[in-house]
């Protein structure tokens, strides 16, 4: 009986000293973890933009050869702050080691093609909180233009979340990536359905802001009679941006990029909405 006492005494205690606290502190973190969410959220719908966008609790690194290659190949890494090109760096190691790269047709695929890829993919997501692009994880690259057996037709690339793969035909991909300001881009282009259609299907911060812009965009268009036929008179976007509200975001994406002053000059409003479901608040943009 007596040990029996000692025993009761004994769970009592740990369950005091112990289990108790534990609990306390586990409800505190989960209170304070709903709170920042709320507030995060409140802040994103009043100013369209992150409670903050960059930081990390371990930065990665690229290697000397492959920085080497972003700063001689990539004029937006180097437009960008310092602070910011750690950053840039950053999430272009992430990039580089979180997704396999395959060549295809005997295609060997070099560290500049990584850095370069990777480097879209990190322009066109800097603004965002979670740069990660869930429905990726494969980039194939063919030497030239290659036939699908899905459609059965040739393609320069295409965005695949079946495959969870993005591919190109690198000789589009490095002239589009070669002439920055004829707002023909192929990987700006695919990695904009990647960025649109992985939106779609996450729930974080960065994408609700994508979306309630992207609707907000699609409504002024739907109101503005006017807006829409001055589109279609400028030719300012090429024809292929009015197949879908996919390719209209595409689209849209390769001309905010490589012609910002032009896009800001004829579509102010047009141009404040990509940059606000994009957060693209940086390198004079």
């Amino acid at each position: 009986m007596l040990l029996q006492t000692e025993q009761e005494n004994l769970e009592r205690l740990f369950i005091s000293r112990y289990m108790i606290p534990i609990g306390i502190a586990i409800l505190v973190l989960f209170i304070i973890y709903r709170l920042f969410k709320i507030i995060q959220f409140l802040y994103a719908t009043k100013f369209s933009k992150p409670l903050f966008t960059h930081l990390y609790l371990k930065r990665n690194e690229l290697t000397a050869a492959q920085r080497s290659i972003l700063k001689k190949e990539y004029a937006f890494y180097n437009k960008l702050k310092d602070r910011h090109q750690l950053h840039f760096e950053h999430r272009v190691a992430v990039f580089i080691n979180e997704n396999e790269f395959v060549g295809k047709e005997e295609l060997i695929v070099t560290d500049c093609m990584k850095v370069i890829i990777a480097a879209t993919a990190t322009m066109l997501t800097f603004g965002f909180k979670k740069h990660r692009l869930n429905i990726i994880d494969t980039v194939i690259i063919y030497p030239k233009v290659y036939f699908s057996s899905i459609n059965g037709v040739y393609h320069k690339g295409e965005t695949n979340p079946q495959m969870k793969a993005i591919v190109f035909s690198w000789e589009d991909f490095n002239h589009g990536y070669k002439i920055g300001d004829d707002n023909l881009n192929l990987g700006i282009h695919e990695f904009g359905h990647a960025i649109h259609l992985n939106a779609k299907t996450s729930k974080d911060i960065s994408s609700h802001i994508f979306n309630t812009g992207f609707n907000a965009l699609i409504t002024y268009l739907q109101s503005n009679e006017n807006v829409r036929k001055n589109l279609l008179a400028s030719k300012y976007f090429r024809t292929y941006a009015f197949t879908n509200h996919f390719e209209f975001f595409a689209v849209l994406l390769e001309n905010f990029i490589e012609t910002p002053d032009e896009f800001k000059s004829q579509f102010p409003e047009l141009y404040r909405y990509m940059r606000e479901m994009l957060n693209f608040r940086f390198a004079g943009y």
